[in-house]
Formats: structure tokens, C-alpha cells, sequence
């Protein structure tokens, strides 16, 4: 469970480095893997929900 859990939160971290640089989404096998998958698609789309808000902040 633990090695899920690292997985999701650093495919949320991968997510957000990947979504920033405007690169396509990677895709491992496994189920950790897929857990990792989870986390990028969610960083991913974290950032695209936060831009607005400090794009707002700064203005």
C-alpha cells in the first residue's frame, strides 16, 4: 500500500512538472504504475485549475 500511495503522489508531482512543460502524459505498466498514472492525470489537471486563480493574484 505504501509504495501505491508514493506512486500517486509522485505521479501528481510528475503531473504538474509534465502539464507545466506541456509534454504528453507517460503510460507505465503495473498497478503502481497505473496508481502514478492517476496521480499525473490529477496533477495535471490541478494545474490547469490553479493557473486561473494565480494568473488573478498577480494581476
Amino acid at each position: 500500500m505504501k509504495e501505491i500511495i508514493l506512486a500517486l503522489i509522485t505521479g501528481f508531482i510528475v503531473g504538474l512538472v509534465f502539464a507545466a512543460f506541456k509534454l504528453p502524459i507517460p503510460a507505465p505498466p503495473a498497478f503502481a504504475g497505473v496508481a502514478g498514472i492517476v496521480g499525473i492525470y490529477l496533477g495535471f489537471k490541478v494545474f490547469a485549475w490553479m493557473i486561473p486563480m494565480v494568473t488573478q493574484v498577480f494581476k
